[in-house]
């Protein structure tokens, strides 16, 4: 009767995992219910103002696509030679926004440095944290706490979807489990499975907005942006993998990149 044992552990995952969910979609909803009306921030944005390249980089990437397209930017712009070596050069030492000025200063003054630190200080410095309070504030930005608990908490169900499959296939495989057993053992671990399936399906539907970088809100802003081919826009929509310049792309992909671009 070991198999009940497994049984007990896949149930009490599935439930325990399935409960984190809903409470956190739960709080999400009761947070955008007591958010109310949008500031007049929002309604600025909402009512036909355009995204800019760096609101367009972090509602379809976070703030490490805002440091790839100021990147790509400055080195277009031959203001920053990047290499495949996986350096980064400074060649005009002014920016000419915030983020950029970001960027040299993660440099430091030897105007010289690796490509993923400077990428990492980049997308961690106060010009990135300042535009992602400011679309948070509009409304077209999920707020990184709660971003961060839906994500985890829809991996937890993911994970315990895997380990039902673990446990229902040592059940079955347990010596002195006949083989006229194993079918009705089999069934059992389906009922956590159905639960942690059923959840990732809604989740998928329901939640799968809020675990982006951009609100529901912010996407529909993001589908009707025009993109041309190997343009900063399209940089900021689809990452690095976007660039036309072969060399280019080459020195930002080879530097230890996330595959979520």
């Amino acid at each position: 009767m070991l198999w009940v044992l497994f049984l007990l552990v896949a149930c009490a995952a599935a439930g325990v995992s399935c409960g984190r969910l809903c409470l956190a979609a739960v709080r999400a909803a009761e947070s955008e219910r007591a958010a109310g009306p949008r500031p007049a921030a929002a309604d600025t944005v909402l009512r036909g103002h355009e995204l800019s390249l760096y609101e367009t980089a972090f509602l379809s990437g976070g703030p490490d696509r805002v440091a790839d397209v100021t990147l790509v930017s400055m080195a277009r712009s031959r203001r920053l030679l990047l290499a495949h070596t996986g350096w980064a050069t400074v060649v005009d030492p002014v920016g000419e926004d915030a983020m950029e000025r970001s960027v040299l200063g993660a440099i430091g003054p030897d105007a010289q440095a690796r490509i993923a630190p400077l990428r990492s200080a980049a997308a961690a410095g106060d010009a990135v944290r300042a535009l992602a309070e400011r679309l948070v504030a509009a409304g077209l930005a999920v707020p990184d706490r709660e971003r961060a608990t839906l994500a985890g908490a829809v991996r937890q169900v993911r994970q315990a979807t895997v380990a039902v499959l673990v446990l229902g296939a040592l059940a079955v495989l347990l010596p002195g489990e006949s083989a006229q057993r194993g079918g009705p053992v089999a069934l059992w671990f389906g009922l956590p499975l159905l639960l942690t399936l059923s959840c990732l399906t809604l989740a998928r539907v329901e939640i799968h907005p809020y675990t982006r970088w951009a609100s529901p809100t912010g996407q529909r802003l993001l589908a009707g942006r025009p993109l041309g081919s190997g343009s900063l826009f399209a940089v900021a929509v689809r990452g690095v993998r976007a660039v036309d310049d072969s060399q280019l792309r080459a020195a930002l992909i080879g530097t230890g990149r996330h595959t979520t671009d």
